[in-house]
């Protein structure tokens, strides 16, 4: 049975200030250009303006500062003498000015930096929009946007802070947590009520199950079909019920919509919104967003690859999955489908066996291509199809893990077991957090009594249950086994100030670095609402497990 939503839940802080400071500092900066134009889009193809000034506006983007190079070269080459300026967002770096450097053009621009590190995108969501963080950091090891990560910190800490209580996982959550620690010493501390007071920072690697389970949630499933960007969605003809594309900025009635799964939001927009006269056209988009979900998603395929995707979370028929997924694969589903099939397997079961990760690897080359080989390799060292070790099976893992935690001189988990340890302890984790509630009865969706309720009451996001242990514990204390288990990182640090008011004892914000699912931010909103809780997510970018494993493949750009 769920408890009811507690009604002394805090009011969350004002996030608009936050547009309004990025708003003024951008007018300063164009200001400082005079006589702007036109504005253009950046194409990487030749610009076509009479204007002797151009201004870029740009992320700090090797490919961009290169086409930039390209564009001034061209210009000299014709004999056009023109001003041009760069102004980086959030901020620049030392590999974009060397490229300018190398291409002769150094001194030939002036460069510039827009703050802009945060985008509100809801009341409680807050995205840095940086999807390449992901990639640039778990994979290529580059740790550039660690330091834009603790600047992200320090503001929010500098406006609505000081933080009481700072906890987080992962080596890239550490080193944000340094970064940020080193600007607020260099900085001044101004007395001040908080708003804020816990913080909570976790690395995307910490929890890779999550994002590579298929969203049933509506927002995540809006997502998943027709890709939410800087917080608007564009819909297509099967949408609008025209001949024309219509972009929506997703603010409206946001909080109302919360959770809903298909069928409630489609019971919502037809009831709760009809006397809204002004969002008729709202009605009518979300109503065909809704059939449109309902038409692809009630199909019996899906069906059956939520039904497989349970019983790799479960550890049960594993055979029977492995035969979906070469199915998926033998008839060319979809590419990114069948990897996400793939490595949701291999999480799952701690690493695959050789003979079925040398026949899936085959099947999905010859399928699709041996171009693939790279993106093998890739999702390879982030531990996320990987082929088990001879003798490492399952149990044999979590026997090893077990003695480790349980002996007391090992210290710290070698380099070699730390190597074994990425591969995933899924099924350790999932027992030990109960991530996987007891199916002896039917699931209620419309009595949620737990996290499990945003995937269909089939698993509690291992993330978001770190979050809720971490929260009722005041701390790691305890949880000793599963932080061995995520091969650790983890910390509690007592901020220098603690919180007067008990509001802000009771918003929590949580960081994700490497993206954030819709699906989690329902649980959080969902764990709020039981517990009395505010959670304000605050995220590189908005992932899902198509954006995931995009991001890994080897023509990735």
């Amino acid at each position: 049975m769920a408890h009811s939503a507690r009604r002394d839940s805090p009011e969350l802080p004002d996030f608009s200030l936050l547009k309004r400071l990025a708003r003024d500092q951008l007018i300063y900066l164009l200001e400082q250009q005079h006589e702007v134009d036109k504005l253009y889009k950046v194409e990487y193809k030749p610009v076509i303006s009479t204007s002797d000034q151009l201004c870029f506006l740009i992320r700090p983007r090797i490919q961009t500062v290169k086409w930039i190079c390209d564009v001034v070269n061209a210009d000299k080459a014709a004999g056009k003498f023109r001003r041009y300026k760069l102004i980086f967002t959030p901020q620049k770096f030392y590999a974009c000015e060397a490229v300018l450097e190398e291409q002769g053009i150094f001194g030939d621009v002036t460069t510039d930096e827009w703050a802009f590190y945060l985008l509100p995108l809801d009341d409680d969501i807050i995205s840095l929009e940086l999807p390449e963080f992901f990639r640039d950091n778990f994979l290529a090891g580059d740790q550039r946007w660690v330091r834009t990560a603790g600047s992200t910190l320090h503001l929010l800490h500098s406006i609505y802070g000081p933080f009481s209580k700072i906890y987080g996982i992962g080596r890239c959550s550490k080193m944000a947590y340094e970064s940020w620690r080193e600007q607020v010493e260099e900085g001044e501390t101004k007395a001040r009520q908080a708003e804020i007071g816990n913080v909570f920072l976790i690395d995307r690697d910490v929890d890779f199950v999550t994002p590579l389970c298929s969203q049933v949630v509506y927002e995540g499933l809006v997502d998943d079909i027709f890709r939410i960007k800087c917080g608007c969605v564009e819909f297509g003809p099967d949408v609008t019920s025209s001949d024309k594309r219509l972009i929506l900025v997703d603010t409206e009635s946001a909080s109302k919509r919360r959770g809903m799964d298909i069928k409630q939001m489609k019971t919502f927009v037809s009831e709760e919104l009809k006397g809204l006269k002004q969002e008729h056209r709202l009605l009518s988009l979300h109503i065909g967003a809704s059939e449109s979900i309902m038409k692809k998603k009630t199909k019996q395929d899906f069906q059956e690859l939520l039904k497989t995707e349970h019983s790799l979370l479960e550890g049960f028929e594993i055979r029977e999955c492995i035969s979906f997924i070469e199915e998926h694969i033998n008839r060319q589903v979809s590419m990114i489908e069948s990897l996400r099939l793939l490595c949701l397997l291999s999480i799952t079961e701690n690493g695959l066996l050789p003979k079925d990760y040398r026949s899936l690897k085959a099947q999905y080359l010859q399928s699709y291509g041996v171009d693939h080989l790279l993106t093998f390799a890739n999702l390879r060292q982030l531990g996320l199809l990987v082929e088990q070790q001879p003798g490492e099976t399952l149990t044999v893992m979590e026997s090893k893990v077990g003695k480790l935690v349980n002996d007391k001189t090992a210290g710290k988990l070698t380099d070699a077991f730390s190597s074994l340890a990425k591969k995933s302890n899924f099924r350790a984790l999932s027992k030990k957090l109960n991530l996987v509630p007891k199916s002896d009865e039917e699931y209620d969706l419309r009595v949620p009594r737990d996290m499990a309720y945003i995937f269909s009451g089939a698993y509690i996001p291992l993330s978001c249950k770190l979050i809720e242990q971490v929260l009722e514990r005041d701390g790691w204390t305890g949880l000793e086994e599963v932080t061995r288990l995520l091969n650790g990182h983890e910390f509690a640090v007592t901020g220098s100030t603690k919180s007067d008011t008990n509001d802000a004892q009771r918003i929590v914000l949580v960081m994700f670095l490497g993206g954030c699912t819709f699906s989690e931010i329902s649980a959080l909103r969902f764990l709020g609402r039981e517990r009395g809780y505010k959670f304000i997510v605050v995220t590189t970018a908005i992932t899902n497990s198509s954006r995931l494993i995009e991001a890994l493949l080897d023509n990735h750009v």
